[in-house]
C-alpha cells in the first residue's frame, strides 16, 4: 500500500514526465527525496542532449548529487514513473539509494521485477527497498498516450518536431 508521501512525490515525478513530453522525449520523470524534501529532479532527455545515459533517474541523481555535494545518496528515495532499466539501476546501486518507488512496470526493460529483479540479486553489494505500482495507472496512461500520439503523427507523415 502506498503512503501519502509516496503519492505526493510520485505526482512530482509525473510533473517531470510531462516536461519530457513537452520536450518531445519519452515521458518518464524522477525526483530524489531526502528528509521529506525534493533534492533532485530529472526527466528523460537522451534525444535533446544526445546522451544515451540521460534517463530520468540519472538526471535526478546528478541533480541531487550536485545539490547535496555528495555522490552517495544513501539516505534518499528515488521516485520514478517507470520501472528502472539495468543502466539506471546500476546508477542507483552506485549512489546507494535507500529506496526506489516506481509507477508503471516496464515489461521490456524493467529490472525491479518485470524482466528480472536486480534488486534481489544476492551477489550484488547494495540492495534498495523497492516499491512498485504507485500511481501505476496514471504513469502508464501517460506513456500510452505519448506513444499513441507518436504513432498517429507517424501515420500522417509528421515527425515529432512538427507537433506542438
Amino acid at each position: 500500500m502506498s503512503t501519502d508521501d509516496d503519492i505526493r512525490f510520485m505526482r512530482e515525478a509525473l510533473a517531470q514526465a510531462h516536461e519530457a513530453w513537452r520536450a518531445g522525449e519519452v515521458p518518464v520523470g524522477a525526483v530524489v527525496v531526502k528528509d521529506g524534501l525534493i533534492v533532485g529532479r530529472g526527466y528523460n532527455c537522451p534525444i535533446l542532449s544526445r546522451d544515451p545515459t540521460a534517463h530520468a533517474e540519472v538526471q535526478a541523481l546528478r541533480d541531487a548529487a550536485r545539490r547535496l555535494d555528495n555522490y552517495r545518496l544513501s539516505h534518499c528515495t528515488l521516485y520514478v514513473t517507470l520501472e528502472p532499466c539495468p543502466m539506471c539501476s546500476g546508477a542507483l546501486f552506485h549512489a546507494r539509494i535507500k529506496r526506489v518507488v516506481y509507477g508503471a512496470r516496464d515489461p521490456k526493460t524493467g529490472v525491479a521485477g518485470s524482466v528480472l529483479n536486480l534488486y534481489a540479486e544476492p551477489r550484488l553489494n547494495h540492495h534498495a527497498e523497492i516499491v512498485g505500482g504507485v500511481l501505476a495507472e496514471e504513469c502508464g496512461a501517460l506513456l500510452s498516450a505519448f506513444f499513441a500520439e507518436r504513432r498517429q503523427a507517424q501515420s500522417k507523415g509528421k515527425s515529432l518536431a512538427d507537433q506542438d
